[in-house]
């Protein structure tokens, strides 16, 4: 920050720095299914396939999960942000996804 001579500082407007994505050690995981938990300070979500063809009731289903992803608060809701975002663009090309 720059000083005026009264000795009130004053901001300076900084260009933030680009990102560059480094992709080179990431990997690539299919899921079908999501859950999430969370403490104060972290929110946990769980990946997983259900690879169930036919339900057998006594048994129940089987959810294979593969991978947890750790995020503080603000990530999370940062990722929430643009999830809706993609979801609301995807629904206004191809329509309505129904869950439920």
């Amino acid at each position: 920050m720059a000083q005026e001579e009264s000795g009130v500082e004053i901001k300076r407007q900084e260009t933030p720095p680009p990102i560059h994505w480094d992709d080179s050690k990431m990997e690539t995981t299919y899921a079908n299914v999501c859950n999430v938990n969370s403490t104060r300070e972290e929110v946990s979500v769980l990946f997983g396939t259900n690879q169930t063809m036919n339900v057998d009731i006594q048994n129940g289903i089987t959810v294979e999960l593969t991978d947890r992803i750790i995020l503080n608060p603000y990530a999370a809701k940062r990722l929430s942000l643009v999830l809706n975002k993609v979801i609301k663009d995807y629904e206004a090309v191809f329509g309505e996804l129904p869950i439920g």
